[in-house]
């Protein structure tokens, strides 16, 4: 199992590499989805599984650079951040269903904007250390670092967990929305990513939509298309990002992922948690319906297995004494 993730987790830091900028003459990724694969990971299958993390952080490194001693803090770094964010989010009781709104803002202020802080801080601090990065480059590459590494939680992680559970199987009869929507996410997001009139506001509506029909499943993956779509754009200075500094690019960016991870994960995970307590109250309706109708026929009230109920008189009759 720990050498599925160590893949997953490879195949993951790949991608995400595709999508670099430099900032203050540091390259980082405004995505880095290995932490989300890492942060699912450990929710589905336990702790147990750490010793792949920590193997594919380390083929990571090992496929850019040669193996150092510094190696071993950055591998443990990359460990420990998403080991943190799932003792965290146990703790607070996450359920990986996130059929709650408290499960998204648990997802969001411990898995990503807390447990992050020590990838970030370890990685940056170390090339500071180094000499790679001057003392007053810190700041800017540290949060270029640490966004990209909860952008990474945000936007990769809860599609992993809703996909691998029930809440990610749509029904037949909601095919042919689901079609039209992402046909029509196709056609409008290339063209508000591409428009050089900074069109990207034309993404959230279709967050929007995909979150109040699709909860979850659909939102994020609308989200991640469209964080994709602008980040490969932004690397290439197109578009959206035409005629702005690496700084500019970068900031502007992390603003409009960041923006549509959060509409995605929280609108997503409200509707999700409405629905359910909307099932709640049919069922107990439903539950009070038979009751009452019991109750108007003249017959007890259904017992639990094994009691033994009391036989109501019949109508006009009475007990004796």
């Amino acid at each position: 199992m720990s050498l599925a993730v160590a893949v997953c987790y490879y195949a993951a830091a790949r991608l995400g590499l595709m999508g670099r900028l430099v900032v203050e003459g540091a390259v980082v990724t405004p995505i880095w989805p290995p932490t989300g694969v890492a942060v699912a990971a450990l929710l589905l299958l336990g702790a147990r599984v750490w010793p792949g993390i920590a193997l594919g952080s380390f083929l990571v490194i090992a496929s850019l650079t040669t193996p150092g001693p510094t190696t071993v803090v950055t591998v443990v770094s990359n460990t420990v951040a998403p080991l943190c964010a799932f003792l965290l989010l146990r703790r607070a009781g996450f359920r990986r269903d996130m059929a709650r709104l408290r499960d998204g803002l648990s997802l969001v202020f411990l898995g990503g904007f807390g447990a992050m802080l020590i990838s970030a801080t370890a990685g940056v601090g170390l090339q500071v250390a180094k000499g790679s990065l001057e003392r007053g480059e810190f700041w800017p590459v540290w949060l270029a670092w640490w966004v990209g590494d909860t952008m990474g939680v945000l936007l990769v992680a809860p599609l992993l967990l809703v996909l691998a559970g029930p809440a990610g199987r749509f029904r037949v009869r909601r095919w042919k929305e689901a079609a039209f929507l992402g046909l029509t996410t196709l056609v409008l997001m290339p063209m508000a990513v591409l428009s050089p009139m900074s069109m990207l506001f034309l993404v959230f509506p279709l967050l929007i939509w995909a979150a109040l029909r699709f909860q979850l499943a659909g939102s994020m993956l609308c989200a991640l298309f469209a964080s994709v779509l602008t980040t490969i754009q932004a690397t290439s200075g197109q578009g959206a990002f035409l005629h702005l500094t690496d700084v500019e690019i970068m900031a502007k960016l992390q603003a409009f992922n960041g923006s549509a991870a959060l509409t995605a994960l929280l609108l997503g995970s409200v509707i999700t948690e409405q629905r359910a307590t909307r099932r709640s109250v049919r069922r107990a309706c439903q539950e009070l319906a038979e009751v009452l109708e019991h109750l108007a026929a003249g017959e007890p009230k259904p017992g639990p297995p094994g009691t033994t109920e009391s036989r109501a008189a019949p109508p006009g009759g009475h007990r004796d004494p």
